[in-house]
């Protein structure tokens, strides 16, 4: 038995609820693949932290990953500018200044906090 046709009223219901659904799938993939980026960049950071603290040069950029950036925009026609180096770009990690010898607090008069001497300063 053929169902009924479907209304106007029902087909544009169903249109933006398929629509709805799309977006909902859409924005969650997309959510979902920044935070994935969030996660590889936090990781790039700490790598390169920990490179930086130990006094090695790191570059943050893989010469792998920064030979295929170049023949892409080779082939593409993109200009292909030549960056600085890593170290060129981060400045070297400050040394820690010298801790100065421990002084001892400055000898202040005894001060008078009786209740005469208060009173006279307030006149």
């Amino acid at each position: 038995m053929p169902s009924e046709p479907e209304t106007a009223a029902a087909a544009f219901t169903r249109a933006g609820q398929d629509a709805v659904t799309y977006a909902r799938r859409v924005a969650g993939d997309a959510l979902a693949r920044n935070e994935r980026h969030r996660g590889e960049n936090a990781a790039l950071i700490k790598q390169f932290g920990r490179g930086r603290l130990a006094g090695r040069a790191t570059d943050p950029t893989p010469g792998a990953l920064r030979g295929a950036a170049k023949r892409f925009r080779a082939a593409r026609g993109l200009p292909v500018p030549q960056l600085p180096a890593a170290a060129e770009l981060v400045p070297p990690k400050p040394e820690p200044a010298p801790s100065p010898a421990r002084r001892q607090p400055p000898v202040e008069e005894e001060a008078d906090f009786s209740e005469s001497r208060i009173m006279i300063r307030d006149q």
